[in-house]
């Protein structure tokens, strides 16, 4: 049975929908890595390529900001209202593909254009940052 998926922007839907989109991505990228570089040989390999290798520099970013959301989402300090608001304005700034320059705007346009997964969990996350 597919998940429902909640409409509400709530910062924990937000954080969820961000976990998928970042499975996709991974998923994706994996792909691309083994055609070029072979096949890794276990999930091990592969976080370890993920933390270390720079083929996947350019997803940090996104992983440091679900981090960071996740863990202002677990506290119950009120004054993380803002904190969480502003997250989720950089989450919006960071998800803009550009087809220009390097970085994650243009590694992000590359995904968009061979992933129809990332295109669905991409769809998934603006709806919720609206």
């Amino acid at each position: 049975m597919p998940e429902q998926r909640n409409r509400d922007g709530s910062p924990d839907n937000v954080f969820h929908a961000l976990l998928r989109l970042h499975k996709a991505l991974l998923d994706n990228e994996r792909v691309s890595y083994e055609r070029v570089n072979g096949r890794i040989p276990s999930n091990g390999a592969f976080l370890q390529l993920v933390l270390n290798d720079s083929w996947f520099a350019w997803l940090r970013p996104l992983s440091q900001l679900m981090t960071k959301l996740d863990e202002l989402n677990e506290e119950e300090d009120p004054s993380t209202v803002e904190d969480i608001s502003a997250l989720l304005a950089s989450a919006q700034k960071l998800l803009m593909s550009t087809e220009e320059g390097e970085g994650f705007g243009r590694h992000y346009h590359d995904a968009l254009q061979r992933s129809p997964d990332v295109v669905l969990e991409h769809a998934a996350v603006r709806a919720l940052l609206r």
